[in-house]
This record gives C-alpha cells, structure tokens and sequence, in this order.
C-alpha cells in the first residue's frame, strides 16, 4: 500500500514462517511447504500446497504480514471438516495493525464458530464477518492505549473441506486461476485450454462511488486526489483509528466457492504485486513455472522477485500461491 515519507532502503527477497500465536491460540509450526489433503463425503479429495514470499521493495521498512496454516483448527477440539487458512496482511503507516490481524483474526473467527464437522455456507459466512468485527474493535482498542494509529488491509482464504471461502477488506487482492476444462495440470500445456485468471475479490477505495457514499454519509470527504480525507486511498482496513469516524470500516466482502478440477491455484497479493502484475499476467507467470516443475515455495519466490526487480515494485511486495491437485 502506498504511504508517506519512506526512504528507498532496498532489501532482498526474503521467505519467512508466518504463526498466529496469540498466548491464548498456540499454533502449529509452519513448515516450508505446506501440504493436506480435504475430502468431503464422496467428493473429490485433493491435496493443497502453498507459500508466502515478501520483499520490502524500495520502502524504509516492511509492513506485510502473511499467514501459511495448513491446519488452521488452533487449540479448537479438531473437527472432521478439513480446515486451512491463508492471509496478506498490508499494513500502511507501520506494522503494528497488520501484525496484530495476522495474530488475532483466524483465532476469532474460529471462536466465533467456523464450522469444524458439517459445512454450513452461511455459518461459515457469518463467523467470518463477526471474526473481522471482533478483530478491529479489539485492535482499536489497543491501538488506542499504546497511541498508535496504524492500518492495515487484507486479503483471506479458508478452505472448509472442498469449499473455499474468500474475505478482504482495502485493495489486497485473490486470484484464481481456473481452466476450460478438466484437465490435469500438468496436461494444460498446449494452448487451445490456458488457464482464466478470475478476480475473486472487490477493491475498496474511496474513490469508488458506493464506498464515497458510505464516507460522505459519515461526515468524512473524498479529496480531488481520491484520497479520504486527502491521505488514505483505502476505504476499509484494520485499525486505521482516526478516520474510523469518517466512514472507513472492517466489514469484508465474504464470497465462497466449490472447488473442482477447474481450480488449479490461487495467488494472493498485497497491492504492491498487482500494482504490476495484471491478473492473468500473474497466472500465466505460475503457471508457466509450475509446468517447469519448480516446487510452490521457488514460484512463489520467483513471483515476489519478478515484481520487484525486474517490474520496479517500489512498494512491499508479499505474494502467496496456493495449488490445488487432485489426488
């Protein structure tokens, strides 16, 4: 996300583990790839690797976050339903809101009753929107005390058996690439069958005429540059404690969807990588690796690196690629 005032540091490309790890919510180690597998009754069973790579960019420092759980029950008694969880937290004037996200809102979307034996749709829906409300009225409330104003955005996934859920708030974006046809991944290599890159998720700018609406109606303004305000380009994040009372909330868009043989990966990114990667640019680029043979967490490396050296991301860039293949 853009922000004010940084120097242009540049740091190398680097992959680290990501824990949610709140005292109360210990959590599994992540390991370097990360596999499961999810089945559903007589659906089909597929097996789910995926990885997170960041970069700094140009930026003074790095305040992304992401999350790789591919078990994401926590300390919650397991279920029979398949859970995992992926995230990109992108914070904007420090680290501390996109850190606490990353910490704090899995946890309280399972505590808000995520479904963990049957899958229920609107259940799994309605968790996860109490989950993000939770998460910033408990985040503005130590954002307060420790007198920091931090924001942060974010783009989630759950996998509930074979169901995919996808929640974001602000511009962090989810892409999936789904083919024409049921085939093997590694039979799509001609090009009568590429993949579709599909965006599965909204924007959320204060440009935008029903999020300038919501702002408006809230006694905040939408400046000639597009900026609420005239500082913050986003209309919905964590945190983001002065301008809450101008019209920007937490409230995520929540669509799910049923996984097939179509669905082959997905790419999420903090708006530093889709600032020069085009959706089906992105997909074309894994895609092409992923043929070469090259394990989830060198592609997801070499995404964050493409964005950044040889595309001029001066942002933080943060990627996570998520395959999906039939067992």
């Amino acid at each position: 996300m853009e922000r004010l005032d940084e120097s242009n540091d540049h740091n190398s490309i680097k992959k680290r583990d990501a824990h949610l790890d709140p005292p109360s919510n210990p959590t599994p180690k992540k390991s370097k790839t990360d596999d499961n597998q999810m089945s559903t009754g007589n659906e089909l069973l597929f097996a789910v690797q995926a990885d997170g790579a960041e970069d700094k960019g140009s930026r003074h420092s790095m305040e992304d976050k992401f999350v790789v759980l591919p078990d994401a029950t926590l300390n919650f008694p397991p279920g029979t339903l398949r859970c995992a969880h992926y995230a990109v937290y992108d914070g904007h004037g420090g680290q501390l809101a996109a850190e606490y996200a990353q910490r704090h809102l899995h946890a309280n979307i399972m505590a808000a009753g995520l479904p963990r034996e049957l899958l229920d749709v609107k259940a799994a829906k309605r968790a996860i929107f109490d989950g993000f409300r939770k998460t910033d009225e408990s985040l503005l409330q130590e954002s307060a005390a420790g007198g920091w104003m931090d924001g942060a955005t974010a783009v989630c996934v759950w996998v509930l058996g074979q169901t995919v859920f996808v929640a974001n708030i602000g511009d962090a974006k989810a892409v999936v690439a789904r083919s024409s046809a049921t085939n093997n991944l590694e039979n799509e290599s001609n090009d009568s069958n590429p993949l579709k890159a599909i965006v599965l998720t909204r924007e959320h700018k204060a440009i935008y005429p029903q999020e300038r609406a919501r702002i408006q109606k809230a006694g905040g303004s939408v400046s000639a540059n597009g900026r609420l305000q005239g500082r913050l380009e986003v209309s919905r994040a964590f945190g983001d404690r002065q301008f809450k009372k101008v019209g920007v909330v937490a409230t995520p868009d929540i669509h799910s969807f049923n996984l097939t043989e179509r669905d082959k990966f997905i790419i999420l990114g903090c708006d530093g990588l889709w600032g020069v990667f085009g959706a089906s640019d992105a997909v074309e680029f894994v895609h092409k690796l992923l043929k070469e043979g090259l394990s989830v967490a060198a592609v997801t490396r070499r995404l964050v690196r493409e964005a950044v050296r040889e595309r001029n991301c001066k942002d933080n860039c943060t990627a996570l690629v998520i395959i999906f293949k039939r067992q």
